[in-house]
């Protein structure tokens, strides 16, 4: 496309405040409802045209309600942009593959500390080389944990109540879970032989991407009270957990795209991009493909909760102390690749709807009887990692994001180079010396995958960071930094 063609596609935009521009109606044939994409001046500027093509795709689909949107970190996606959050109504909407993605319920844990950062730089090094050792991370890689199909059935069922009740984590993490780390409804009898597969040997295991461990430090408290609430204080040392439902929920993902793209012809639904495959929401195909994604998003609830436990284990070892003494307490947990049924007030009225968050972070206001009891006052913990060398953030969550977003933020700060660009550009070698000379240390199976996850390849996470807040979608508690980091 030439740059004037591309100039009229952003000069079509219509800004209404600072942070959100407006794809209007007449963007292109069959908007539903406008698009609304939550960024800065300068993020849009870096912002591909295909992104907001594919925010007036979805824009495009029956039963959406509002808008369709885009979070500060969005970027070019399968069907939906990265950073896409859509809702549906309960009978008159669709559900979308495309609005979740292949990695379902990717999401992201942190977890406390009472150690200091004084405490761990002197061990970081062997810290680190235990937790390479430990968690299994790469392609394909390979849990020692070992179920059964029954046990496969548990785990999708239950979800991270089974990790708990067969030793991996205590009771007490599971309220600090979304959702209770298990979203009810979850069909095994939907999940195909080939994900059942390949998902046995996986939980407990990082995968590859942009998955990580990382050890990293509180840099800076921005909320004293919210920060309190969570357990957060400068200079103390926290981990967090990036991954998602592996190979499971990439098949579950494939074979349901499968049966929903003939579903869409079966339904007479007509499709701006055939990425957006989708069925009337209470119809046979659409609700057998939510039942099979409650299964992965189960999973994956599962899957970071044993690399935690894990993550405690060498903690342990290293410190001669048991987790509790360590005072490893689960943060939060939430998820970022997920279609979830919930109540929302569009025009004064309260309505279920099927809510896609593609990149997205939940962002639920105070008071709202889906958070433990604990953050009930102060709003949930909106967990942004950074990438690599980057800041991670810690948020909290405002009634504005229900009224804004569907109760919805970033998930991180968003790739603007491709896995290629970046594999041909930059030495994985260079970038691990240049990280190290920060202070961070880096474990990954081979150097091209530090160069496609180089903090050069992302937007800014504090850019990114900055528009939530400033949008009082969720307002800034801790800035973390990082130290050591395991790449899948």
């Amino acid at each position: 496309m030439s740059e004037e063609n591309e100039s009229s596609v952003f000069n079509m935009l219509k800004k209404i405040s600072d942070n959100i521009w407006e794809v209007p109606m007449d963007y292109k044939p069959g908007m539903r409802v406008p698009g609304r994409i939550f960024v800065s001046e300068h993020l849009l500027s870096i912002l591909e045209k295909e992104t907001i093509d594919q925010v007036a795709n979805v824009a495009m689909l029956p039963g959406i309600q509002k808008y369709s949107m885009a979070m500060p970190d969005a970027h070019l996606g399968y069907g939906f942009s990265i950073g896409g959050v859509a809702a549906f109504d309960k009978e008159k909407g669709v559900i979308s593959p495309g609005g979740v993605g292949f990695d379902i319920n990717c999401g992201v844990r942190l977890v406390r500390s009472n150690l200091s950062e004084k405490d761990v730089r002197p061990r970081l090094s062997k810290l680190l080389d235990d937790l390479f050792e430990t968690i299994p991370t790469g392609v394909g890689s390979k849990s020692r944990l070992k179920v059964s199909d029954a046990e496969l059935d548990d785990i999708f069922v239950n979800g991270v109540q089974w990790a708990v009740d067969n030793g991996y984590g205590v009771q007490e993490d599971v309220d600090h879970c979304e959702s209770g780390g298990n979203i009810p409804g979850a069909d095994p009898s939907k999940v195909s032989v080939k994900a059942r597969k390949r998902g046995r040997p996986q939980i407990g295991t990082l995968g590859s991407g942009n998955h990580f461990l990382e050890v990293q430090y509180v840099d800076k408290i921005y909320d004293e009270k919210a920060a309190s609430v969570f357990g957060l204080r400068e200079g103390q040392v926290t981990f967090m957990i990036h991954c998602g439902s592996r190979g499971a929920g990439h098949q579950i993902c494939t074979d349901h795209l499968q049966i929903l793209t003939q579903a869409s012809r079966k339904y007479n639904i007509s499709l701006p991009d055939k990425q957006l495959a989708c069925a009337p929401a209470q119809s046979p195909e659409a609700q057998d493909y939510f039942k099979a994604m409650l299964c992965a998003a189960n999973y994956a609830w599962v899957n970071r909760h044993v690399i935690m436990h894990w993550t405690r284990e060498v903690f342990e070892n290293t410190f001669s102390k048991e987790f509790g003494d360590l005072g490893m307490h689960l943060v939060y947990d939430v998820a970022h690749n997920i279609a979830k049924l919930e109540e929302h007030t569009v025009d004064g009225r309260k309505a279920e709807m099927y809510v896609h968050r593609k990149g997205a972070t939940r962002a639920f206001a105070p008071g709202h009887p889906d958070l433990p009891e604990d953050y009930r006052d102060t709003g949930q913990p909106v967990i942004i990692p950074g990438s690599m060398g980057t800041p991670s953030y810690v948020l909290c969550s405002t009634k504005a994001a229900m009224d804004i977003s569907f109760g919805s933020a970033c998930h991180g700060a968003g790739r603007v180079m491709s896995r290629k660009s970046a594999k041909h550009e930059l030495h994985g070698e260079q970038v691990r010396e240049e990280l190290g000379l920060m202070g961070i240390q880096v474990r990954a199976s081979q150097p091209s995958l530090i160069a496609e996850e180089a903090p050069a390849v992302y937007k800014s996470s504090s850019e990114v960071v900055d528009v939530v807040h400033e949008l009082g979608i969720a307002t800034k508690v801790a800035r973390l930094l990082p130290m050591g980091v395991i790449k899948g």
